[in-house]
């Protein structure tokens, strides 16, 4: 293989530029071109592709954001705009792509390749961490650690105030972001997506938070909780007990941004070096991922198709630690 390229898709994620930076570098020790494609399979479609070489990764590793820029695509969608796509690439040589994204950036590989017979290589770079065949993805360590940062300062005016806080973090199907934070948050109650957290249930734990003069009360609310956000968990709690000082924080999209942790720096690093050695191996049709810590390959269709499931020995430790 002499020719490929690398591209991100789909959400953002702090990391996404280490992932790059190690593919290309790995690529050109091993004297491989590597060519960048701007704004994803959009950018595939209308041939923005570009020669990338070890400068024009310098001095990404510690920026938030992907410098390939992202771009979600109804044409690629469609056969018509898939069969452009591969034109470009061919046209340019490119033997190989590394697609750096989440399940819908799978799928499209998935397609593409089948489609097309051009080797893909996913690399998860997702801060939900839903993505099958990994530990952990790209981003997620750098989301949890914002949303502590920003938990550990609400924590600061709730104590002050004696107030009952519902802050809502990222994860429209996942509680990773939830759980994690929960837990290093010291937060009193988590509702995840996957949980049927009762508002009955939340009701009870502040009672005997209350019995035990507990001044303050945190509570983690996964965007894509089944009761509703978190602005909808603190008003059906006030129209219970109107004794409380609710106050609701949404931390949003800056769990997006900001400079990777050391630990999305060296994961990026590691599946960005290992997509582009098994191109170069022949191998394609493959997620790239980390199990307890060593490098694993899962096949495409496997990794869209199967769930990243929460370990349900954190979620009964959170509640018991919640105490």
């Amino acid at each position: 293989m002499k020719r490929i390229a690398i591209f991100t898709s789909g959400g953002d994620a702090p990391g996404m530029n280490a992932a790059i930076r190690a593919a290309v570098r790995t690529a050109k020790f091993h004297g491989i071109e590597t060519y960048g494609i701007m704004n994803g399979y959009q950018g595939m479609i209308e041939g923005r592709i570009s020669k990338m070489d070890t400068g024009a990764v310098a001095n990404i590793l510690q920026r938030g954001g992907t410098v390939l820029k992202t771009a979600r695509s109804e044409e690629f969608r469609t056969k018509d705009g898939r069969q452009t796509a591969y034109n470009n690439l061919k046209e340019l040589g490119i033997e190989g792509c590394v697609a750096i994204g989440g399940n819908g950036t799978y799928t499209g590989a998935h397609i593409f390749s089948q489609e097309h017979n051009m080797p893909f290589i996913g690399i998860p770079g997702t801060i939900d961490n839903d993505i099958y065949g990994t530990n952990f993805s790209i981003g997620f360590d750098t989301a949890i650690n914002t949303a502590i940062e920003a938990i550990d300062k609400i924590r600061d005016t709730a104590d002050s105030h004696n107030r009952l806080f519902f802050i809502e973090v990222m994860g429209r199907h996942s509680g990773y972001i939830a759980l994690y934070t929960g837990i290093g948050s010291g937060a009193g109650n988590i509702f995840l997506p996957e949980e049927e957290n009762s508002i009955e249930h939340l009701m009870e734990q502040l009672e005997k938070s209350a019995k035990r003069n507990k001044l303050f009360n945190l509570v983690i609310v996964a965007e894509g909780n089944k009761n509703g956000g978190a602005i909808e968990i603190a008003e059906k709690v006030n129209a219970i007990n109107q004794s409380y000082d609710s106050r609701v924080t949404i931390i949003g999209h800056l769990q997006r941004g900001g400079s990777p942790t050391c630990n999305d720096r060296v994961l990026a690093s590691r599946l960005g070096n290992s997509a582009v050695d098994a191109l170069r191996a022949g191998k394609r049709d493959l997620a790239v991922g980390i199990m307890d810590n060593k490098i694993k390959f899962t096949p495409f269709d496997e990794a869209i198709s199967k769930e990243n499931t929460l370990n349900e020995e954190l979620i009964r430790m959170a509640e018991i630690l919640a105490l």
